[in-house]
């Protein structure tokens, strides 16, 4: 089954950002990412539209974080995204002229929207400022291991 790991990889990044605050270039993310510069300008550019993000041209330039991190949830990520599909599952057919095609058919897409449902109050429910603490407590917890 293909998976999608932007949602994931953009988060990724935005933490890096967040952390790093100063402007970050589309070579740093790319790197952060594990993804080619020219992906990280693409993305970083539907996040600008969104107001998630801003840029700056010139020497000192970059991506910087825009928005409330307070505020700002993973759903909304996931909507600047262009709000991927979140299940690769799919019928066989989507107009069947088989009475148990159909029914398996209205079972699976009945789950799965009750699923989607699901995940998308989970994303609605985490803000990028979650994330950041949880990363703070994981840095502490190792520097406190690693003594």
């Amino acid at each position: 089954m293909k998976t999608s790991r932007r949602l994931s990889a953009v988060l990724h990044a935005l933490m890096h950002m967040a952390a790093h605050r100063e402007p970050m270039t589309s070579e740093v993310l790319a790197g952060c990412m594990s993804t080619h510069p020219v992906v990280v300008r693409r993305t970083m550019a539907g996040l600008r539209e969104a107001g998630l993000v801003t840029s700056a041209r010139g020497h000192n330039g970059g991506w910087s974080i825009a928005c409330d991190m307070e505020k700002t949830t993973i759903r909304d990520i996931h909507e600047a995204l262009g709000e991927p599909a979140v299940y690769a599952i799919a019928n066989s057919s989507e107009a069947p002229q088989c009475l148990l095609e159909q029914a398996v058919n209205a079972a699976l897409d009945d789950a799965m929207k009750e699923a989607e449902a699901l995940l998308l109050a989970r994303f609605q429910s985490l803000t990028l400022a979650q994330l950041a603490g949880d990363f703070t407590a994981r840095m502490h917890a190792r520097h406190h291991r690693d003594r």
